[in-house]
């Protein structure tokens, strides 16, 4: 009797694991769901990067605001208003910069103005700018957006070649080349947010 016992437990043991086909099914499942989370992964990171560069950009206009309302020197001048330039050119590079309306005070970038330039690269490019008039109507395509801030106040003061008087609101749309796309708007009360 004691000889049957262990004979059935050795046949139980024989039986337990996994067949081949077991295993190659958990391989191919296991497989498909990496490769989903890898391909997704790109998408993912890309849409990270461009949240980043609309951020980037907010804040160098946060930067032209803290030097507009503060006391910042910019060739031997406190009184200079601050501002960013944003340019769109036909080639694909955009283009913005931060400046300082020193040498002709006009609300717009001329040049020997020039603080910092920076042209957006890795398939980043400003898409769109748009400014909203006093009308209340956006108007979209322009080349050329000037935003600018004058002490004492934090108020930005929006000008653009479309409209010779001050805009209430502006937004700059970056695009990546997958498509995907963020917008900075500025508004006239000198709030600055990035919006999807």
């Amino acid at each position: 009797m004691f000889k049957k016992l262990k004979t059935r437990k050795l046949h139980r043991v024989r039986n337990a694991g996994f067949t081949l086909i077991e295993l190659l099914a958990v391989t191919a499942i296991m497989m498909l769901i990496t490769g989903l989370v890898l391909g997704n992964n790109n998408k993912f990171n890309g849409t990270i990067l461009l949240q980043n560069v609309a951020y980037d950009i907010a804040l160098s206009v946060r930067e032209a605001q803290v030097y507009g309302i503060s006391v910042q020197n910019f060739n031997g001048t406190f009184t200079a208003p601050y501002g960013m330039h944003f340019q769109v050119n036909g080639n694909n590079t955009s283009i913005y910069i931060l400046f300082a309306d020193a040498s002709i005070v006009n609300g717009t970038y001329d040049s020997g103005e020039l603080v910092q330039s920076t042209t957006l690269s890795g398939g980043y490019r400003i898409n769109d700018l748009c400014a909203t008039p006093p009308s209340g109507t956006e108007v979209c395509g322009l080349t050329s957006l000037d935003v600018t801030f004058v002490r004492p106040e934090p108020d930005a003061y929006i000008r653009t070649s479309a409209y010779s008087g001050l805009n209430s609101s502006a937004r700059i749309r970056i695009t990546s080349t997958s498509g995907s796309s963020r917008d900075v708007v500025i508004g006239a009360n000198g709030q600055i947010s990035v919006q999807q």
